[in-house]
């Protein structure tokens, strides 16, 4: 008797595929929920964590929702951030079953190294960024105006502050997946190197607040991650060439 060959993604139907997606995403969710939970009991001490970035300010709350709904945001970031291995060990048991070998490889490439540069952009902004840009607003305050800030409305600037910051980190992995797959030479990345400056102080500027500051904080980083781009598509391109 012939044994039967189990079956793969690219044999189920669209109702197998809806339900093999309804479980990734049950899966996924649970444990957004649950790390979320865990770590709004920990929200207060991250919240001083936080105004510990800016220990010359002072923070008040304007409405009686806006401290708890603060904290319900911060334990929610946190808790993405801790069910991240869950729910990307989730797409990839969804997608990997539809891709080559080959395509395997370069998708984990793109979840590892990805990951690895974005966490380390939102550190570097959280440490390092963050206090300076802070620090050049407060320069501003005169006797007679005083800053008591919304604590809402500093974590919104928190939070897209790392979050600008941990996304231009990817930069790397896009020009090298973009020289990989054939869709950009490296010519380009060099040929086109003084117009990416301007383009990327423009970016930096429209993802950063509206100082020059965070967008030189900003654009630096940018200028070295394009270079730091352009040796991993050379590895890329040179890879492709020989096979």
């Amino acid at each position: 008797m012939m044994k039967k060959r189990p079956m793969t993604n690219k044999d189920l139907t669209l109702v197998g595929h809806l339900g093999e997606l309804r479980k990734r995403l049950i899966i996924s969710l649970l444990s957004l929920i649950g790390f979320s939970l865990i770590a709004y009991n920990f929200a207060d001490l991250i919240a001083k964590d936080i105004i510990g970035r800016a220990p010359d300010m002072k923070f008040v709350y304007l409405t009686p929702s806006e401290l708890m709904l603060s904290y319900i945001r911060i334990a929610i970031v946190c808790g993405i951030i801790l069910a991240a291995p869950i729910i990307i060990s989730q797409i990839w048991l969804f997608v990997s079953p539809g891709l080559e070998d080959k395509q395997k490889k370069y998708v984990l490439i793109a979840f590892f190294l990805g990951g690895a540069f974005f966490i380390l952009g939102t550190i570097m902004a959280y440490i390092f960024a963050l206090p300076l840009i802070l620090n050049f607003f407060l320069e501003f305050q005169i006797p007679e105006i005083q800053a008591y800030i919304s604590f809402s409305n500093f974590l919104n600037f928190v939070l897209s502050t790392l979050l600008a910051f941990g996304g231009i980190f990817e930069l790397p992995i896009v020009m090298f997946l973009l020289t990989r797959f054939g869709l950009v030479k490296v010519e380009f990345y060099t040929k086109y190197r003084k117009y990416m400056v301007l383009v990327i102080f423009f970016v930096a500027a429209i993802l950063t607040p509206p100082d020059v500051v965070s967008q030189i904080l900003l654009a630096v980083p940018m200028l070295l991650l394009y270079e730091i781009g352009i040796i991993f598509s050379r590895i890329g391109q040179k890879k492709k060439e020989d096979k």
